[in-house]
């Protein structure tokens, strides 16, 4: 696998892994995530990062099978 694409796929993986640290010590609700301005901020960032993240891999290789990729990007230029 190319290289670039392994990087993405790391930084998609530290994105996640983020945001399950950042719910970890909070109780999983709409409420408590619009009300938490940093929490909400933090959340959003590493969503942008997963979105450009799964841009670049489909930019290197438009035919990397990852499920919802189009609308995991599509997500990330509706938070931008």
């Amino acid at each position: 696998m190319d290289e670039k694409i392994l990087k993405s796929l790391y930084d998609i993986k530290l994105s996640i892994e983020e945001i399950d640290l950042f719910l970890s010590n909070e109780e999983k609700s709409f409420f408590n995530y619009s009300k938490n301005q940093l929490l909400k901020r933090g959340i959003e960032r590493n969503l942008e990062i997963i979105g450009e993240a799964m841009n670049r891999i489909l930019k290197q290789d438009p035919n990397f099978s990852i499920v919802n990729a189009r609308r995991i990007i599509g997500l990330r230029n509706q938070i931008i």
